[in-house]
């Protein structure tokens, strides 16, 4: 293209490429959204932190085995995050982890968004948790913003790509550092072992942060045994957008994973929960391998 087409096409407003067949204009559009409301779920549960927090528990399996709890801010962040997104687009969907209301069951578009990931971290005050919004498009992953009390930068900020985008960390591109004197890599494991193998293991209590912990190189892999939707979505876009792939298991297979999809037992995928494998492609092989011989 010459310079003067260039600056007619400018001049006439052209659109710039799209992404499977969405605009970047329209996902830019998202993304900022997505960045915002990652932004005030943060500031919420800042100013929260060290309170005395009204707390619940979904689950009683007996007296005294609470599980699942939720704090007062879940459900005022999700609130607040409905409100946005009604004002700036009315025609998506939501599905939220504290909330059932369904605006838009038949928009191609859903926001997968969880207040906090990690609320029994929050609640005891263990700063291991992420509010997560995961915008997908027909069932894959398109926008990403993950609001994350640490990260790569040692301080708050929101993980955030758009589908075709580089992961960033609040505006800046985030481009890992492998140091190759590291011989033992960490992945997030359902259930921390002394060694797994090839990696040392970790198990935060967030599937979100674990995701944002990938995506930022902090640790290559990563295995998720029940996520839901919420979990996860946001953290998969951004592990997408830095390069990493996902496996999900299928029966005693590990099979590609690029977008969520209704099945006979789930056809809500609101209900949707598969065991997860996240990250860079060599160490997702190795962990799949490990668990078929497992």
């Amino acid at each position: 293209m010459t310079a003067a087409s260039k600056a007619k096409a400018k001049a006439a407003g052209a659109a710039a490429p799209a992404i499977d067949g969405l605009s970047r204009d329209l996902l830019h559009d998202i993304e900022r959204l997505a960045i915002e409301l990652a932004g005030i779920a943060g500031a919420e549960i800042a100013k929260a932190m060290g309170g005395l927090l009204a707390v619940k528990y979904k689950t009683a399996v007996k007296e005294d085995e609470w599980r699942d709890p939720v704090s007062e801010v879940d459900d005022k962040v999700e609130r607040l995050m409905r409100e946005r997104l009604a004002e700036h687009f009315p025609d998506h969907d939501i599905i939220g982890e504290e909330m059932k209301e369904r605006p838009s069951r038949d928009s191609d578009f859903i926001w997968s968004v969880d207040p906090i990931d990690g609320t029994a971290n929050f609640v005891n005050g263990f700063p291991l948790f992420s509010a997560s919004i995961g915008v997908l498009y027909k069932g894959a992953p398109v926008v990403g913003a993950l609001w994350c009390p640490i990260s790569h930068a040692l301080r708050a900020g929101v993980y955030h790509c758009t589908r075709g985008g580089k992961v960033r960390f609040d505006g800046a591109d985030v481009t890992p550092k492998v140091n190759p004197a590291v011989r033992r890599r960490l992945v997030g494991v359902p259930v921390a072992t002394v060694s797994d193998g090839f990696w040392e293991t970790r198990k935060t209590g967030s599937a979100a942060l674990e995701c944002a912990m990938v995506a930022a190189g902090l640790m290559q892999a990563a295995r998720f045994a029940t996520p839901n939707i919420w979990d996860v979505a946001g953290g998969l876009a951004l592990i997408f957008a830095g390069g990493g792939i996902a496996r999900r298991r299928q029966g005693d297979d590990w099979v590609p994973m690029e977008k969520f999809v209704p099945t006979k037992e789930t056809p809500d995928l609101r209900y949707w929960k598969c065991e997860l494998i996240v990250g860079e492609p060599s160490a997702v092989e190795r962990m799949c391998e490990a668990q078929k011989a497992a």
